[in-house]
């Protein structure tokens, strides 16, 4: 009996799913409703959502996306760099300006998103002020 009302307040109090909730946030869309945009330029998040009206004014991004973005491109961008020195033999200049260009545009491209990501996952666990449910869905 008690198992069954643990389960049911477990329920209700996970009513923020994190799995939609950071496919959302890679989306740049607002984390409760997923209709709203999330940034209102290139990584300033919004105060509230112009959809749903949830306030997202409590987020704590930081340096999260920066770390994260470095994180993956360099996992992604070093090892491609050093098997095309290996296997085209490229001019070191050449090979710097083109994969310096990739490892500019793939930051650019996951920044947003990885702060996206991280927002979201804030509002899903309930973190730095997210406790309250303002959102109208």
């Amino acid at each position: 009996m008690t198992i069954s009302n643990d389960i049911e307040r477990g329920a209700v109090l996970d009513e923020r799913p994190l799995g939609p909730a950071v496919l959302r946030g890679l989306r740049c869309k607002c984390p409760a409703c997923g209709a709203g945009p999330m940034l209102h330029s290139f990584l300033k998040v919004r105060d509230t959502c112009p959809a749903c009206g949830e306030d997202l004014s409590h987020q704590r991004a930081d340096d999260g996306p920066a770390y994260l973005t470095m994180l993956v491109t360099l996992k992604i961008v070093t090892p491609l760099m050093v098997s095309a020195m290996f296997v085209w033999d490229m001019h070191p200049a050449l090979l710097f300006a083109i994969f310096a260009t990739f490892l500019v545009a793939l930051s650019l491209f996951l920044l947003p998103r990885f702060k996206g990501m991280i927002v979201a996952f804030q509002w899903s666990r309930r973190m730095h002020g997210f406790e309250e449910t303002n959102a109208q869905l």
